[in-house]
C-alpha cells in the first residue's frame, strides 16, 4: 500500500482491525494504563462531578506520564471518574493502535484526541429506555427516544457543525458498540429538535429535559426570525449547520444501516430545512420589477468587529437571481460572509441533500426524496455555473464566495466546509482539474490571502483568528485530500511538532508557535487529526 494511503487510512484500517477482533501486541505502558482504567468500577459520575477539575484548566497543564518520543508530550485525558462517556471498544482501539505506532509522540496525540469528545463533551445522554415527564407544550414525539447533548470547547452549548464532526470518528464503531450507536442516534434526535425549534441558528442551549444550566453568550443580538434565548445560545445562520445535521444521519445510516432516526421529528426537521432553503434562494431584488425584498433572516450585533455582524443594517450585501445557489449569512468560522453565496457550504449541502434523498427513497418517501434530489442537483449546478471563475495564473478555479452578479472572492478559510475539503465532502475527486487548480491557488501566499507561512508553522488561517495564526486543522485537511506521500507526511509532522500540550490547537502563530489560541481543547480540532492518523 502506498505511504499516502497508509497515512490517510491508517486510523480507519486499524480501527476496523480491532472491531473485527484482530489482536495487537500491545505496548506495555499503554496496555498497563488501559488495564488499570478498565479495573476502575462503574461509578456514579454525578457524585464525582463537583470534584472534577474544569477541563479547560486541566488541559493547559502538563500531566504525566510523558510520551517516549523526543517531544515528551503529556497525557491529557481526565480521570476515569471525570469522563463524561465511556466505551470499552474505544479503549481497546487506543491500546491497540498506539502500540503499533512507531512515532510515540503522534501516538500520544491520538491517545489524547481520539477519546476527547467522549471524555469531556457528552454533557447529557439518555438511551430512551426510561420515560421522563415531557412538558405538555411539547409536540408529540418531541424529546423522545435516545438524546445526546454534545458541547463544544469550554462552552456549555452545542454547535450543529461541531457536534457532527466531533462524533464522526466514532461512526464506524456504532455497529459493534451499542452505547456508541445510542449516543449517535441520540445526537441525531437532539439536533432534529434544534433544527425544528430554530433552523436559522447555529448553537443551542442544553435540552430542556437535561436539567443542565443555561449559559449566556453575553451578546444582545437583534435577529429575525426571533428565537427563545433559553433554547438558543447563538443564532448565526450558517448553511453548513443544516448540511451537517443531514451529514450526521447520512453517515450513521451508511455505516450501520439503521433507520431508527427516521421518525416524525426527523421528517419535520427535513421539511423545515427545505423551507429555509427556499427562503434563502430568493434574490435581493425582484428580477422583473427590481423591487427590494427584505430577506427572511437578518442579524445585527453591537460590535466593533466587522466579521461579527451583517452589513446594510443586518441584511447583508445584495445577491442576484437565478443562480440555484443558497445564501449563507455566516461562514463555518462564525464570521459573516461578504458575498452571501458561500461556495463550500453550497457544495456540502448539494451532496448531503442527494444522500438524504436516497435514504428517503429507500423507505418509500418518494415525494420528499424527489424534492431533496431536485434541490441538491440545482445547487450542484449552481456551484459549477456560478462558483467557477477564471484566474489569470491558476486557470479555472472555485471561488470562495460569489454574489450572482459576477463578483467573487478568491480565498479559503481553515474551517470546514472549505474549498480545500471539497473531495472529503464528496463534491469532487482530488484529481478533478478545477479542484487541482483551486488547491494550488489556496495553498500559496500569492493565491490565498489567508495562507500564512512563518519559521514556526504554515497553513490556512482566516479572519476569525487574524492574519498571524494558521489552523493546524487546515494542514490535516490538506493531508486528508492529498495522495502525495511527502505532503501527507510533512503535514502530520508539522502539526505534531506544534501540539506541545498533546492536543491539537485551534490557531498557531506562524512565527512563534508557542503563541497559540487559548481554545486548545476545541473538540473539532481533536476530531480532525483522527481521520488522518
Amino acid at each position: 500500500m502506498m505511504l499516502a494511503l497508509s497515512y490517510a487510512l491508517l486510523g480507519a484500517i486499524m480501527i476496523l482491525d480491532v472491531v473485527r477482533g484482530a489482536d495487537g501486541n500491545g505496548g506495555k505502558t499503554a496496555a498497563k494504563r488501559a488495564e488499570q482504567e478498565r479495573m476502575v468500577p462503574e461509578v456514579d459520575r454525578q457524585r464525582y462531578k463537583t470534584a472534577c477539575p474544569d477541563y479547560k484548566h486541566y488541559a493547559i497543564a502538563l500531566h504525566r506520564p510523558l510520551s517516549k518520543g523526543p517531544l515528551g508530550l503529556p497525557y491529557q485525558r481526565p480521570s476515569p471518574h471525570c469522563r463524561t462517556f465511556s466505551s470499552p471498544l474505544v479503549e481497546k482501539i487506543i491500546e491497540d493502535l498506539t502500540a503499533r505506532m512507531e512515532d510515540k509522540d503522534l501516538a500520544r496525540i491520538f491517545e489524547n484526541a481520539f477519546p476527547n469528545t467522549l471524555d469531556t463533551t457528552v454533557k447529557w445522554h439518555v438511551d430512551g429506555s426510561s420515560k421522563w415527564s415531557v412538558h405538555k407544550s411539547y409536540p408529540d414525539g418531541a424529546w423522545e427516544g435516545p438524546q445526546s447533548f454534545i458541547v463544544t470547547g469550554d462552552i456549555n452549548a452545542e454547535w450543529l457543525r461541531d457536534s457532527t464532526n466531533q462524533l464522526a470518528q466514532y461512526q464506524i464503531l456504532a455497529k459493534k458498540d451499542k452505547r456508541i450507536e445510542s449516543l449517535i442516534l441520540g445526537a441525531i434526535n437532539t439536533q432534529a429538535e434544534y433544527v425544528i425549534e430554530s433552523p436559522y441558528c447555529n448553537a443551542f442551549q442544553p435540552p430542556p429535559p437535561s436539567g443542565e444550566p443555561i449559559p449566556s453568550n453575553g451578546q444582545d443580538d437583534q435577529v429575525h426570525p426571533v428565537y427563545e434565548p433559553s433554547r438558543v445560545f447563538e443564532c448565526k445562520y450558517e448553511l453548513d449547520s443544516l448540511a451537517h445535521f443531514l451529514a450526521l444521519g447520512n453517515k450513521f445510516h451508511n455505516v450501520t444501516g439503521s433507520k431508527a432516526f427516521l421518525n416524525s421529528r426527523y421528517y419535520t426537521a427535513i421539511q423545515t430545512i427545505m423551507e429555509v432553503l427556499e427562503q434563502q434562494s430568493k434574490p435581493t431584488f425582484d428580477p422583473k420589477t427590481g423591487k427590494f425584498h427584505r430577506n427572511e433572516y437578518t442579524f445585527r450585533r453591537n460590535t466593533q468587529t466587522g466579521t461579527e455582524t451583517l452589513s446594510l443594517n443586518g441584511v447583508g450585501n445584495p445577491l442576484g437571481p437565478g443562480t440555484g445557489l443558497i445564501r449563507s449569512a455566516f461562514r463555518p468560522s462564525d464570521d459573516a460572509t461578504i458575498l452571501g453565496f458561500l461556495i463550500p457550504s453550497n457544495a456540502q449541502m448539494a451532496v448531503e441533500l442527494q444522500r438524504t434523498a436516497a435514504i428517503l427513497k429507500s423507505v418509500g418517501k418518494d415525494v420528499l426524496a424527489a424534492k431533496l434530489q431536485e434541490r441538491g442537483k440545482s445547487m450542484e449546478k449552481g456551484v459549477w455555473d456560478h462558483g467557477v471563475v477564471n484566474h489569470t495564473k491558476y486557470g479555472q478555479v472555485f471561488a470562495f464566495e460569489v454574489d450572482g452578479y459576477g463578483s467573487s472572492i478568491l480565498m479559503d478559510d481553515a474551517n470546514t466546509p472549505s474549498l480545500l475539503a471539497l473531495p472529503a465532502m464528496g463534491f469532487v475527486t482530488n484529481k478533478e482539474i478545477t479542484y487541482r487548480n483551486t488547491r494550488r491557488m489556496i495553498l500559496e501566499r500569492e493565491g490565498n490571502p489567508y495562507y500564512l507561512e512563518g519559521k514556526g508553522f504554515s497553513g490556512i488561517g482566516g479572519p476569525h483568528v487574524g492574519p498571524q495564526h494558521a489552523w493546524p486543522m487546515s494542514r490535516l485537511v490538506q493531508a486528508m485530500t492529498s495522495e502525495d506521500d511527502k505532503e501527507i507526511k510533512k503535514s502530520l509532522e508539522d502539526v505534531r511538532d506544534v501540539c506541545r500540550m498533546g492536543l491539537v490547537n485551534e490557531g498557531i502563530n506562524v512565527v512563534r508557535p508557542t503563541d497559540y489560541s487559548s481554545e486548545i481543547q476545541t473538540k473539532e480540532e481533536q476530531s480532525s487529526i483522527l481521520t488522518v492518523i
